[in-house]
C-alpha cells in the first residue's frame, strides 16, 4: 500500500474535485480507460472497492491498495490529464504541490535495484537498450521489456567473460556464458563463501529459463506474454543479480588498483 498522508491525500482530492464523488470530468468508462492505459489496472477489480464505490471512492481504494510506485504514476498522469482540459485553472499553487507528492512517491520502485540496469561499457547501443528496459519498469510494464532485458543481460555477461578472457562465440548461449564466468570466479579464489557461489550457480540454470521466456513469452517473437507479476519478479531477481556482480567487479577492480600502485611504490625505493 502506499504511504500518502492525510495532507498530501486532501491536497489530492482538493485538486481532483473528489468532494462529490467524481475524478476530475471522468465517466466511469472514460475512468476505467484511463486507468487501464496509465498503470494497466482494472479501476472496478474488487481490490479497489471503497465506501460507495464511486470514482473518487475508487481512488481512494487504489491509493489503499497498490504501492508508492503505481500511485504515484497515476496520479501524475491524472494531473497531466488534467492540465490539457485546463481543470486547475483556479487552484493557485496546488498542483504543483501535488506534482511534488508525485516526485516522492516515485522515489520508490517495484524493482528495487533498478538503477543497477544501465550501460556498463561506452557503448551507444548499450546505453539505448538500457534506457529501454528501465522505461518498462518506469510505465510499469516489466512484461513488454523482457525481450529487452534478456538482450541487455547477454551484452553485460558478453563484457564480464571477455575481461576475463573467456571465449565468445554467438553460438555459446547466455546460461553457458554465465556458467563459464562464475566457473572464473571460484578458480581465481574471488568469491569468499560457499553460499555465494551456489547462488551464483543457481543463476545459470535460471538464465537458461531466460532464454526460453524470451523466446516463447516475450514480445521477441509473435507470443503470448508473460504475465505482469512473474515478469516483475524476473527484472527484480536479474536486476539483484546484476548489482552483485556490478559490486564486486568493483570491489576487484579497486583491489588490482591498489596492487599497482603499491607495486609502483616499491619500484621508486632505492635500494
Amino acid at each position: 500500500m502506499s504511504d500518502l498522508n492525510s495532507s498530501e491525500k486532501r491536497k489530492l482530492e482538493r485538486l481532483f474535485g473528489m468532494g462529490s464523488g467524481y475524478v476530475l470530468t471522468f465517466s466511469n468508462r472514460t475512468f476505467s480507460e484511463f486507468v487501464e492505459e496509465s498503470v494497466r489496472r482494472d479501476i472496478y477489480d474488487v481490490r479497489y472497492d471503497h465506501g460507495s464505490g464511486s470514482k473518487a471512492n475508487r481512488l481512494r481504494g487504489f491509493w489503499a491498495a497498490e504501492p508508492n510506485s503505481l500511485v504515484g504514476k497515476l496520479i501524475g498522469d491524472l494531473i497531466e490529464y488534467g492540465k490539457d482540459i485546463d481543470a486547475f485553472t483556479n487552484d493557485g499553487t496546488l498542483p504543483e504541490e501535488c506534482l511534488k507528492i508525485v516526485a516522492r512517491l516515485k522515489l520508490a520502485s517495484p524493482v528495487a535495484d533498478i538503477d543497477a540496469l544501465i550501460a556498463v561499457a561506452d557503448d551507444r547501443d548499450f546505453e539505448t537498450l538500457a534506457a529501454h528496459v528501465r522505461e518498462a519498469i518506469e510505465t510499469n510494464q516489466p512484461e513488454a521489456g523482457l525481450d529487452r532485458l534478456h538482450t541487455f543481460v547477454i551484452k553485460f555477461v558478453r563484457l564480464l567473460c571477455e575481461a576475463r578472457g573467456i571465449t565468445i562465440t554467438r553460438e555459446k548461449p547466455l546460461h553457458s556464458l554465465f556458467g563459464e564466468y562464475v566457473k572464473r570466479l571460484r578458480e581465481d579464489d574471488q568469491l569468499e563463501s560457499e553460499m555465494t557461489a551456489r547462488i551464483l550457480k543457481s543463476a545459470i540454470s535460471v538464465l537458461e529459463a531466460f532464454n526460453d521466456v524470451r523466446n516463447n513469452q516475450s514480445l521477441a517473437h509473435d507470443n503470448p506474454i508473460l504475465n505482469y507479476d512473474e515478469s516483475l519478479l524476473i527484472f527484480n531477481h536479474v536486476a539483484s543479480s546484476v548489482k552483485f556482480i556490478r559490486t564486486l567487479e568493483d570491489k576487484l577492480k579497486r583491489q588490482r588498483q591498489h596492487a599497482e600502485a603499491a607495486a609502483v611504490s616499491n619500484d621508486d625505493i632505492p635500494f
